[in-house]
């Protein structure tokens, strides 16, 4: 897979895992109970993780390609 359409699909997936947590911050108060474990332990974590593969997934890569040979 090309780096573009990689960085495509992970830009993608970013910002639909950011509708729920906005969804979660600007829910009226009494809702929030059935939206917090799904965003606690899914969505945020997943948001993190594809935005700190944005952020330093080319140095991931590398290291890891070195571990490898």
């Amino acid at each position: 897979m090309k780096d573009a359409a990689m960085r495509s699909i992970v830009r993608c997936v970013h910002l639909i895992l950011a509708i729920p947590i906005i969804g979660y911050i600007y829910s009226p108060f009494d809702l929030i109970p059935g939206y917090a474990p799904a965003t606690r332990f899914v969505f945020f974590p997943a948001l993190l993780l594809s935005g700190l593969w944005m952020w330093k997934g080319h140095a991931v890569r590398r290291f890891v390609s070195k571990r490898l040979a």
